[in-house]
């Protein structure tokens, strides 16, 4: 179940105050907020109200109906929060929400060609953006009470928060066909996260859809997981079915993955607004982990597991879902050579493991 990364009331000096802020005043804070949005890293900013994407709660609701979240069953338990921001902490009246790039500096995608090789989204090559994001998040929060006083919350991602809808309200960019937020100086490779708060600050202009005819981000996927422009279905999207999908793939979907093996960045990376897309500022996206081979990441047990992924975000999968994924690709690679290193892991306790094991045997016999 997912936990809010908040921060409220007197433990940052927060006042129970909500002060008036008008005119001048307002304006001044705001041009300075926005200064010290960039002073601290991210790329860009934006304000709206609580109750500014009053169509998300029900989109979800259509999205939970028709079970196009999959096992993400955590959606539908804090359906009322996350379908309405105002709903989640009815005390705020304004909600900053803060882009943070994470924009590679190579193709995404040339590691596809490497079959002996695992291709990882690359939001998870370097360090857990989570703790990264979290921790300007708090710095520029602290800020803001200092400056204006107030209380805050602070989410970057693992709370109730539709954090792309109310980026959009924000003025940030607009969800493109792919579902994901992209701007017309941002791009598309962007970590969000928000700070809800008790002062009025003056919300921004709302963005709208800048995609026109364009269907490069639908036409590439590998499963088809969108059954139509700015729809996803995520049990077909490989960014699920390698990190929120437990126990076996379905059989039609496997050949599919390739040798992705945690994420997916197809739709991201041939989307034409990033020719404007900004740089990462934070060394902690760096990449890390590169185009590991898949032989040495059959054969990783749990301790092994953790260690080679301790401060990444593919650490939290677990090591059965993630040999899984690489079974998978192993499978997919064409590669007979692989053949034995997938044969060694037919009897693993994990069944799941164990299955795409005889999967990857039999595609590679076959070849």
């Amino acid at each position: 179940m997912p936990t809010s990364i908040s921060e409220a009331g007197g433990g940052s000096g927060a006042s129970p105050r909500t002060p008036g802020i008008f005119g001048e005043e307002k304006a001044l804070l705001k041009r300075r907020l926005q200064d010290r949005v960039l002073a601290e890293g991210f790329a860009k900013a934006g304000i709206c109200r609580p109750d500014a994407a009053p169509e998300t709660a029900g989109r979800l609701r259509t999205f939970l109906a028709e079970g196009r979240h999959g096992q993400m069953a955590w959606m539908a338990e804090r359906e009322e929060w996350r379908g309405s921001a105002a709903a989640l902490w009815p005390q705020a009246r304004s909600v900053v929400m803060l882009a943070e790039a994470y924009t590679p500096q190579d193709d995404p995608m040339a590691g596809l060609a490497r079959p002996d090789r695992g291709v990882i989204s690359v939001y998870a090559q370097g360090k857990d953006y989570h703790y990264l994001v979290k921790r300007r998040l708090k710095r520029l929060g602290r800020w803001l009470i200092d400056a204006a006083g107030g209380e805050i919350k602070v989410f970057v991602d693992t709370a109730p928060v539709m954090e792309k809808p109310m980026a959009q309200a924000a003025g940030l960019g607009w969800q493109g066909k792919h579902t994901n937020l992209l701007g017309r100086d941002l791009g598309n490779w962007v970590f969000l996260g928000a700070i809800f708060t008790t002062l009025d600050l003056e919300p921004d202009v709302s963005e709208t859809s800048h995609c026109g005819s364009c269907t490069a981000c639908l036409d590439i996927c590998p499963t088809s997981a969108f059954p139509a422009p700015y729809q996803l279905d995520a049990r077909r999207c490989i960014s699920y079915l390698t990190i929120e999908h437990r126990g076996p793939v379905d059989t039609d979907l496997r050949a599919c993955m390739g040798n992705r093996i945690y994420g997916c960045d197809d739709c991201l990376a041939v989307c034409p607004w990033n020719k404007y897309a900004v740089a990462a500022r934070d060394l902690g996206y760096q990449p890390k982990v590169g185009l590991p081979e898949l032989a040495e990441l059959a054969v990783l047990d749990d301790a092994g597991f953790r260690a080679r992924f301790a401060g990444s975000p593919i650490k939290r999968i677990g090591r059965d879902r993630f040999v899984r994924n690489v079974l998978y690709a192993i499978g997919n690679s064409g590669l007979p050579q692989l053949s034995a290193v997938a044969a060694g892991l037919v009897e693993d306790a994990d069944p799941a493991v164990a299955d795409a094991a005889r999967w990857a045997v039999g595609r590679l016999e076959g070849a």
